[in-house]
């Protein structure tokens, strides 16, 4: 195991989801809990010689003014999570990791997102995409050199951004750089921003947000360009991981899926986001195009998000499910999710952060492929069911203890 000191760099990072990473890194380093619900401490990626807990420090961007400190007890307070006794426990390691924070981007996030914005990070607004990228990097390398990073691993947790409507999408890596350099307005969303950012500075990058992000043919070959890894999108936590994993039942026992609605309602800042429809739609994109890659054709579906204030970071889907089976039979089934939001995410994040890392210390670059398990609109793959996903990860921790052997 590398005794190396690494840094997860959070965009977003007083959100609910970077804030649970937060206290969940903490605690882990203190000793405080264990680790149930983290993917990469199953015994069978225990000869992986993964990064330990206590290597790892955090800073970030954020939009908005708070702490983590304030926003733990927030969540302890409206949702029912963290002990006192937790929250005691990481208190000293929450506020180091605030002394990592910096004002983050508001490129093309939308009306709803700056509304949340902070007086400092208001001021960026002006800013070239140019100036923007340079700022991000100075944070960057301030961060890797203050604390002595081998290595950084940027995490975008952010709110979800409007889908991308620009041409930039599709543009090669030299049209994009030449428009970053040379136009005083950006093409590209703040999650790409970091991306870019990010790649410049030798970092890898994880979205774990529908937002474009890294999801652009002009980013593919930057990271190539640069030898760094980054892999996307959105974090599969909930309702979108059950279909994943029904969906296939369906499929191999021949059973005719005719339509399959899903109903979500949550309360926390994400489905306060989320409650703009320009937002909501990057979001319903990344859930509704699953079945279709899995059963072969296209059901009727219907993917409703809404913001419920008094949920808090709880987050509750009902799924409706009309099937027909043998002759011309018509059933249904119907299943209901719920768990808290961001203490499904955090643990994915930190397992991100751990498989990333071991990805670089092998030198390799481009996306990760194999952890597509871990997400609703993973790149690289056409693998769409969660089994198969999962095979991926296994076959690539297959391949990391032979050549580690060798």
């Amino acid at each position: 195991m590398t005794d190396d000191r690494l840094g997860i760099w959070l965009v977003g990072a007083w959100g609910g989801v970077s804030t649970t990473v937060a206290v969940g890194l903490a605690a882990l380093q203190e000793g405080l809990v264990d680790e149930t619900g983290l993917v990469s401490a199953l015994p069978r990626f225990a000869k992986l010689n993964l990064a330990d807990w206590p290597q790892f420090v955090i800073g970030g961007h954020e939009i908005r003014q708070t702490d983590y400190v304030a926003e733990a007890q927030s969540l302890a307070r409206l949702s029912g999570v963290f002990s006192t006794e937790l929250l005691q426990g990481v208190e000293n390691r929450l506020r180091e990791f605030d002394q990592n924070v910096r004002d983050g981007s508001l490129l093309n996030v939308g009306k709803t997102i700056e509304s949340f914005a902070s007086t400092s990070t208001k001021k960026t607004k002006s800013e070239s995409p140019k100036s923007t990228i340079d700022r991000i990097c100075a944070d960057l390398n301030e961060f890797r050199e203050t604390h002595g990073l081998r290595h950084v691993i940027v995490v975008n947790a952010a709110s979800t951004e409007p889908p991308l409507e620009s041409d930039a999408k599709d543009w090669d890596w030299a049209k994009l750089s030449e428009s970053l350099r040379k136009s005083k307005k950006s093409q590209i969303p703040a999650s790409s921003i970091y991306a870019v950012a990010a790649m410049i500075s030798e970092c890898s990058y994880v979205n774990f947000t529908p937002s474009v992000g890294s999801d652009m043919p002009a980013l593919c070959e930057l990271a190539l360009e640069q030898g760094v890894l980054h892999v996307g999108r959105d974090g599969k936590t909930g309702e979108t991981l059950l279909k994943s994993v029904l969906a296939p039942m369906f499929a191999d026992r021949h059973l005719n899926v005719m339509s399959w609605v899903g109903h979500n309602i949550f309360g926390n800042m994400d489905g306060k986001v989320l409650d703009d429809p320009i937002n909501k739609a990057n979001k319903v994109r990344s859930k509704d195009h699953l079945l279709t890659e899995i059963l072969g054709y296209t059901p009727q579906t219907l993917v409703s998000i809404e913001f419920i204030e008094s949920m808090a970071d709880w987050k509750t889907a009902w799924d409706h499910i009309h099937f027909q089976g043998f002759l011309n039979t018509k059933m249904t089934m119907q299943f209901t999710w719920q768990g808290c939001d961001s203490l499904l995410a955090a643990p994915l994040v930190l397992d991100l952060v751990r498989l990333t890392e071991r990805e670089w210390r092998r030198g390799k670059s481009g996306i990760m492929s194999h952890l597509s398990s871990f997400f609703k609109s993973p790149m690289g793959t056409d693998v769409a069911e969660f089994a198969g996903q999962y095979r991926q990860l296994l076959e690539w921790a297959d391949e990391v203890e032979k050549t580690s052997a060798s």
